[in-house]
C-alpha cells in the first residue's frame, strides 16, 4: 500500500508580534486541520521577550518545527533614522541567503512558502526552486487594496499625500482620507516609501494572497480584489485571495508571578469594569500624553489595565526594536505626581508587555483603549470587547477609521492622537463611554456592534465557515 504524500509548508516571518502571531496561529491550522508538516522560519529581533515567550510557548517540536534566524547586523545599510518600514525589508532582505539555505537543505522539500509582507522577495526564491510561494497579508483587505493600488497612485497623484484635498480613491473601495494613509505613505521622499512600493510589486508576483479576514467582514473589498473586480481589473491581476482570518491566539497556560498576581486582580473586578490599555508592542506616546492618560483614566473613575513603558518625543513606534527592561521607578517620573497611590484600588500597572489575550478574555474587560494593531483589533472583537480608537503609526489609522466608522466597532478622539495630545477630559469621556454605556448612545450601540461580529468570526473559522472553506481550498491546492 503506498505511503500518503506528507505535504510539508514553510512560513516565513519577519521581526515585530505583529508578525509573528499570525503567522504561528496559521502554521496552527495547516498542522491541525490538514496534518501538514509545517516549519517557521522567524527572523527575529533577538530583543523583545514577548517574541521569546510566543516562539518557545507556541511552537512546540510536536506542532511545528521552528528555524530561528537571528536578525541580520544590518548597520552598514541603514541610517541611524530609518524608519521601522525600511529597517524591516532591509533585515528581510539580507536574510535571503540564510532563507534560501533553508529552503534548499529542508525534507520532504515544501510543496508551498507563505511569507508575510515584508519577505515578499523570498517569492523569487521560491520560484527557482519549483515551490508555490503565496503572501500572507496580517492585516485586512482594505489595506491590502490600497496597497496593491500605491504604484497606480505613485503615478496619478502630485505632490505628497498627506496634502491632498480631496480622499484617495481606490477602485471599488472606500476612498482613504489622506491622513489616514500608511505610514510608508505620509513622505515620498522617505526611502520607506521605495521600499513600501517594492512589497506592493512583490505580493503581485506570488501564486494567491492570505488575508486575514473573513468574507462577512469585507465582502466588498475582497470582491473589487479578486479576478473581475474593479481594483483587479485595473491592475491585471489574476491571483486568487484568501480570506482565512480570523487568526488570533488563545490563551497561554502560563504560571509566571504577574500574569497570576493580574489574573487575580481581574477575578476581583465587576464583570465589564476594567478598561484594558495597550499601545502593542512597539507603540510609545509623549509625557505630555502619559500625563493626560494617567489623569484621564484617573478622571474616569474606572477600573483600568495599563501596560506602561517610559515614553518618547515624536516616534510613535519607537519600542519596535527594543528590549524593554524598564522598571516602575523609571516609569513613575512620568506619571502625576500621586498617580500611583491613588488610583492603587482601582488600578494596575503591567510594565512593558502583558498577556493581552489573557486579559481581553476575562470577564471583568468591559473596553480597550488600543493603538489599533490589526491583531490586537481582532483579538478584541474575538473576546466582544469594544474598542477607544488611538492609532499610533503603519496602517493603524487606516485601521481605526475602519473599526470606528466602518464598523462601529470603536469610539475614538475628535483628533489624532499623532497630531495633538488628546487631553483628559476627553479621555474619561470615552473611557466612561464603552465602560458604563447608557441606553441609545454609542458606547452601547458600539457594544452590541461588536457582539455581533464576535459572533460573526466565530463562525467564519468554524467548520463549514467561509474562512474554514478558504482555507481548505487553499490547503487542496497546495497537496495537489
Amino acid at each position: 500500500m503506498e505511503t500518503p504524500k506528507l505535504t510539508h509548508v514553510v512560513l516565513v516571518s519577519s521581526p515585530g508580534l505583529g508578525h509573528l502571531i499570525p503567522a504561528v496561529e496559521l502554521a496552527k491550522r495547516f498542522v491541525l486541520l490538514y496534518n501538514f508538516k509545517v516549519t517557521v522560519i522567524a527572523v527575529t529581533s533577538q530583543t523583545s521577550r514577548a517574541e521569546t515567550q510566543i516562539l518557545d510557548s507556541v511552537l512546540t517540536p510536536s506542532l511545528c518545527h521552528l528555524i530561528d534566524i537571528p536578525s541580520p547586523d544590518i548597520t552598514a545599510f541603514v541610517a541611524q533614522n530609518d524608519a521601522v518600514v525600511t529597517r524591516l525589508c532591509v533585515v528581510m532582505r539580507e536574510a535571503r541567503p540564510a532563507i534560501r539555505s533553508v529552503l534548499s537543505e529542508i525534507t520532504p522539500r515544501p510543496s508551498a512558502v507563505i511569507v508575510d509582507l515584508f519577505s515578499t522577495e523570498t517569492i523569487p526564491i521560491a520560484r527557482e526552486l519549483n515551490i508555490l510561494g503565496y503572501v500572507f497579508i496580517a492585516s485586512h483587505a482594505w489595506m491590502l487594496a490600497l496597497l496593491l493600488y500605491s504604484p497606480v497612485l505613485d503615478e496619478l497623484v502630485e505632490g505628497q499625500y498627506v496634502d491632498q484635498t480631496e480622499p484617495i480613491k481606490i477602485p471599488g473601495c472606500k476612498p482613504v482620507r489622506p491622513e489616514d494613509v500608511l505610514d510608508p505613505m505620509l513622505d515620498r521622499n522617505d526611502r520607506q516609501y521605495t521600499e513600501y512600493l517594492k512589497l506592493a510589486n512583490g505580493v503581485l508576483q506570488s501564486d494567491g494572497v492570505l488575508v486575514n479576514t473573513w468574507e462577512e467582514l469585507q465582502r466588498e473589498e475582497l470582491e473589487v480584489l479578486r479576478e473581475g473586480g474593479a481594483l483587479s481589473e485595473a491592475l491585471n491581476m489574476k491571483i486568487p485571495i484568501y480570506a482565512v482570518g480570523p487568526l488570533v491566539r488563545e490563551p497561554l497556560l502560563e504560571t509566571n508571578s504577574s500574569t497570576e498576581l493580574l489574573v487575580r486582580w481581574l477575578d476581583q473586578q465587576p464583570s465589564k469594569s476594567v478598561v484594558y490599555v495597550s499601545f502593542g508592542s512597539g507603540g510609545t506616546v509623549s509625557s505630555e500624553q502619559m500625563k493626560e492618560l494617567a489623569w484621564g483614566l484617573e478622571l474616569s473613575e474606572q477600573r483600568f489595565v495599563w501596560v506602561v513603558r517610559p515614553p518618547t518625543e515624536g516616534v510613535a513606534d519607537a519600542a519596535f526594536f527594543t528590549t524593554g527592561s524598564s522598571g516602575i521607578d523609571e516609569v513613575g517620573k512620568y506619571l502625576p505626581e500621586g498617580f500611583v497611590s491613588r488610583t492603587s484600588e482601582v488600578g494596575l500597572l503591567v510594565l512593558e508587555w502583558a498577556q493581552q489575550v489573557t486579559i481581553l478574555g476575562h470577564r471583568s474587560i468591559g473596553g480597550f483603549l488600543s493603538h489599533c494593531g490589526w491583531g490586537s483589533t481582532l483579538e478584541s472583537v474575538t473576546n466582544g470587547v469594544p474598542l477607544i480608537a488611538w492609532p499610533l503609526y503603519a496602517e493603524q489609522r487606516m485601521n481605526a477609521a475602519l473599526v470606528a466608522e466602518g464598523l462601529g466597532l470603536a469610539v475614538r478622539p475628535r483628533v489624532l492622537p499623532t497630531k495633538k495630545v488628546v487631553r483628559r477630559e476627553e479621555i474619561a469621556e470615552m473611557v466612561r463611554e464603552v465602560i458604563e454605556g447608557v441606553e441609545g448612545v454609542k458606547g452601547n450601540r458600539v457594544r452590541e456592534r461588536v457582539k455581533e461580529l464576535q459572533k460573526s468570526a466565530m463562525k467564519a473559522v468554524s467548520k463549514c465557515g467561509s474562512s474554514y472553506v478558504a482555507l481548505s481550498q487553499l490547503a487542496n491546492r497546495i497537496a495537489g
